[in-house]
């Protein structure tokens, strides 16, 4: 696959606005494994103060937190996705980002570009970072 660059995607002082209007992050893709970055951003995120919801298709508790199999399979409210998995499955997680309803931010981490998907989730009023990591931008954010 040929690397994008992000053509949709929040400067420093809209993501800073995200993380202060967000309070529930998903994070799909979020290993059990503590040598993971999936499961080290997860737990920052849970330790800075957020309801952290993992995402992943096994496993029923990761971090002291029930595990969803699925974004739909969530039954709570969601205001951001995290998204830890590979740069082709983000057009089926964008379609899973609009159908929810309550998703306000759409989050791929450090390296996951799909801008296709990106305008989609764009276009359908949810803002959108691609290819930053949550954990280093909010650190550089608030600390």
């Amino acid at each position: 696959m040929e690397c994008e660059i992000p053509s949709v995607n929040a400067n420093l002082e809209e993501q800073k606005q995200y993380f202060e209007i967000c309070k529930s992050i998903a994070v799909l893709g979020c290993s059990p494994d503590d040598s993971k970055a999936s499961n080290r951003v997860a737990k920052y995120l849970r330790d800075v103060g957020y309801k952290m919801i993992p995402v992943y298709p096994k496993y029923d508790e990761i971090l002291g937190q029930k595990v969803f199999r699925s974004l739909a399979d969530i039954d709570e409210p969601v205001d951001m996705v995290v998204v830890f998995r590979k740069p082709a499955a983000l057009d089926a997680i964008a379609d899973a980002v609009i159908a929810r309803g309550d998703v306000k931010v759409y989050w791929t981490q450090l390296g996951l570009v799909n801008n296709k998907a990106a305008e989609k989730v764009k276009e359908a009023g949810i803002a959108v970072v691609q290819n930053h990591c949550a954990m280093v931008q909010h650190r550089a954010i608030f600390n």
